[in-house]
């Protein structure tokens, strides 16, 4: 289901001021992500630098798993990404290879401590 085109910028905000949101500064080195949409399902564990173990998903479907890239954020689609989320119910995610999700229905993070 997508959405109509021409929400307005208030719009969006009042919208994602609802969102169950995953934001970047609240993951740390060493945790995973399971990141389950519409389509797939994705585990990313963080790595130093900005960067993200990637595997599942279109990654496994190209044969290409796991995959260290970015995450550049998550976006309803379009230009509007919001940079500082990791994971957002109802938006897609979106890595620095340019592979955007569809829409995130859940996510899960397994702290390091919890990680075998």
């Amino acid at each position: 289901m997508g959405h109509p085109v021409g929400f307005s910028l208030e719009h969006m905000v009042r919208q994602y001021e609802r969102l169950c949101v995953l934001q970047r500064t609240h993951i740390r080195v060493g945790d995973t992500v399971y990141v389950k949409t519409i389509n797939s399902v994705y585990q990313i564990r963080v790595e130093e630098d900005r960067m993200f173990t990637v595997s599942g998903g279109w990654f496994d479907r190209r044969a290409n798993s796991p995959v260290q890239t970015t995450i550049v954020g998550c976006t309803w689609g379009g230009s509007v990404i919001n940079v500082g989320v990791v994971a957002a119910v109802g938006l897609s995610l979106e890595f620095g290879n340019r592979v955007v999700t569809s829409a995130i229905k859940s996510f899960v993070v397994i702290p390091k401590e919890k990680n075998n």
